[in-house]
């Protein structure tokens, strides 16, 4: 609870370290996360997905840049592949954000997945408010760049910037279920390369099938991020997706379906944590219905039945 007061009153050191413990669950994580709760819910989310070597990394250092320079704090969240052996993220050093490190109000957090699907760590929507309660104005989030699996990050974010870049395939990765539905817009980065306008025509042609002309149309900015080329327009569209959805009261929907979302999926990990700590303590799997299941003379289906029927009255939570 004193990092929570120290992170509330502006102290980035106490902001760190209370990430770190809240990503580790460390005792007392839930309770300081509903003191935190109540200082939430003026920061806008904004998430970047897209196949690895689509430079989300610089994108996201040119727009917090841009943002900043509006008057705008911002937090960037950069979600990396775990190593399989420490559990911690690839690129942790962030190296290729040096540059937003020395910009004010700006706030840089890699986190590994730890093993989570979608792009996203397991531990990013309470990072998010986090980072919100601190005062941020955006919330950057770049995802693990994992390809297809990425679609996790619309649930957590109010615009979701889909990246792409020509000469990778992309125009055939755009058109799999999922990802197109998935981006209030589409960025083209690299346009300095050689058949851009190929993808930036595929996309269109997809957008044109899959969306009706009422309503938000999904923009598809051409970039290059390394020269700072395109980022203006990028930024603007960001902040006129805001306002359509604050103007049509949509900003409203989607963070009520965010928060049914996150409570559900709270709710079965505690139920489910709860039947795994049950099935440990009567020791439902004992080691002869293992080896009767490889010899094949039991099948695990049948096994699962008795588990189920034989475990104890589970605890109200």
């Amino acid at each position: 609870m004193g990092l929570v007061d120290g992170m509330l009153k502006g102290s980035v050191r106490a902001l760190g370290k209370l990430i770190t413990l809240i990503e580790n669950e460390s005792p007392g994580s839930t309770e300081a996360l509903k003191k935190i709760f109540y200082h939430t819910g003026n920061a806008y989310v904004v998430g970047l997905t897209g196949a690895p070597g689509t430079g989300k990394s610089t994108l996201i250092d040119q727009i917090a840049t841009s943002l900043n320079a509006q008057g705008y704090k911002v937090g960037i969240l950069a979600i990396d592949p775990s190593s399989p052996f420490t559990g911690g993220a690839f690129l942790g050093d962030r190296i290729r954000m040096i540059r937003t490190n020395e910009e004010q109000d700006i706030y840089i957090r890699s986190m590994s997945t730890r093993g989570s699907l979608g792009g996203l760590s397991a531990a990013t929507g309470n990072v998010i408010k986090i980072l919100d309660a601190f005062g941020k104005d955006f919330i950057l989030i770049e995802t693990a760049g994992t390809g297809q699996a990425e679609v996790d990050v619309m649930n957590q974010t109010e615009t979701t910037v889909v990246v792409a870049v020509p000469g990778l395939g992309d125009e055939i990765q755009m058109m799999k279920a999922g990802v197109m539905e998935i981006g209030d817009i589409f960025v083209v980065n690299k346009a300095d390369k050689d058949q851009v306008d190929k993808l930036v025509e595929e996309i269109g042609k997809m957008l044109a099938m899959g969306y009706r002309s009422e309503g938000w149309v999904p923009p598809v900015i051409k970039t290059v991020a390394t020269k700072g080329e395109g980022i203006s327009a990028l930024v603007q569209e960001i902040l006129n997706h805001r306002r359509y959805l604050v103007e049509k009261g949509l900003l409203q929907d989607k963070r009520m379906e965010r928060v049914q979302k996150e409570i559900l999926e709270m709710v079965k990990n505690k139920v489910s944590s709860g039947i795994i700590s049950r099935i440990t303590e009567v020791n439902a799997i004992p080691q002869s219905s293992l080896n009767e299941i490889l010899s094949r003379q039991k099948d695990p289906y049948s096994l699962v039945e008795e588990i189920v029927n034989h475990l104890p009255p589970f605890p109200r939570y």
